[in-house]
């Protein structure tokens, strides 16, 4: 029998390493080789296995089609072997290493990072490597052992647990609601200006009749919640937005609570997201259960946030023609 070459674990995690970087000189960096040394590793590797992985040019590296499709496994494998070492050290040690979460920016602002160093006394052998941003990024490809995201997860092969309720509310400053009236129907959205933060131009909610959507229209949009969020105090518009953001705003008055029998979607929660595996990485599974003991079922920023006592508005003038007409908006039932 014609013996088999069996790649090297090592040559995986180099090829690994430069297909997330896309530069043979920064993975080199990274692992603490020279960018000669992993180029020619990755020249042995496509020559043992008889194809191309990468495309080059003088500035860039491109996964080809088969190196894409290698690159899938070869984490898996990857990912195999380092929860195949946690499995066999983690009853005998703490949990341990670099975790590396990419988070939402306002959220982890307000309600992570003061409790950082809660969790770090806990676990003193973990290291963070945190990465804001409010898209969601493939954390796969990127290295990432976990995620937080918001929202309302699609159908993956990622792992998702809820660890929180995300509990929207509609919302307005007196001065806005006192200048263009109090709406006291969705119909009433029609003559208001509803400010959207991401892609908010219908609005998914759930009242008396069940789930419905709200195609709105407005004068300003951002991707930053917390630009939203002072366009409404500003006066400037209504705003569908979570509790654990404006939860300080309700209870001070500087916002109102407006339509309080309508919320937000409760099919959008806050999770945290991870590789499917057999063996969770202990790292792993203590930042997500100090995560989910700290929030609870009913968070710390939902506690004394009753929208129909925080509402207290007058009743809702009949000149609600004052308001802004922004043309025709539908009320339509969820499907």
């Amino acid at each position: 029998m014609v013996g088999v070459q069996v790649t090297a674990i090592s040559d995986l995690e180099i090829f690994a390493r430069v297909a997330r970087t896309g530069n043979m000189s920064a993975a080199g960096r990274e692992m603490g080789l020279s960018p000669a040394v992993v180029s020619k590793r990755v020249s042995q590797l496509e020559e043992r296995l008889g194809a191309r992985l990468f495309q080059r040019t003088t500035r860039h590296l491109t996964l080809t089609e088969t190196g894409a499709g290698y690159f899938k496994r070869v984490v898996d494998i990857l990912s195999l072997c380092e929860e195949a070492e946690d499995f066999v050290s983690r009853r005998n040690t703490k949990p341990r290493g670099v975790l590396k979460i990419t988070m939402p920016t306002t959220f982890s602002r307000l309600h992570i990072a003061p409790y950082v160093g809660r969790f770090l006394s806990r676990y003193p052998a973990i290291e963070l490597d945190v990465q804001l941003t409010d898209n969601f990024v493939d954390i796969i490809r990127e290295g990432f052992d976990l995620a937080i995201r918001i929202g309302e997860l699609e159908d993956s092969t990622l792992v998702a647990r809820k660890i929180a309720p995300d509990n929207r509310v509609i919302c307005a400053s007196p001065a806005y609601l006192e200048k263009h009236s109090t709406p006291t129907s969705l119909d009433d959205l029609n003559l208001h200006n509803c400010l959207s933060a991401g892609a908010q131009d219908t609005w998914r909610l759930e009242g008396p009749q069940g789930q419905c959507h709200v195609r709105t229209n407005g004068n300003v949009r951002s991707n930053s919640g917390e630009f939203i969020q002072e366009a409404l105090r500003a006066g400037l518009g209504l705003g569908l937005r979570s509790t654990w953001d404006i939860g300080p705003a309700l209870k001070s008055g500087e916002l109102k609570v407006v339509l309080p029998q309508y919320r937000g979607s409760s099919n959008v929660a806050i999770y945290a997201v991870y590789p499917c595996r057999e063996f969770m990485p202990a790292k792993v599974n203590v930042f997500i259960e100090f995560l989910a003991e700290l929030y609870g079922p009913e968070p710390y920023w939902d506690k004394g946030l009753d929208p129909a006592k925080l509402m207290n508005l007058a009743r809702a003038s009949k000149g609600a023609g004052r308001g802004m007409s922004k043309g025709a908006r539908a009320v339509v039932p969820a499907r």
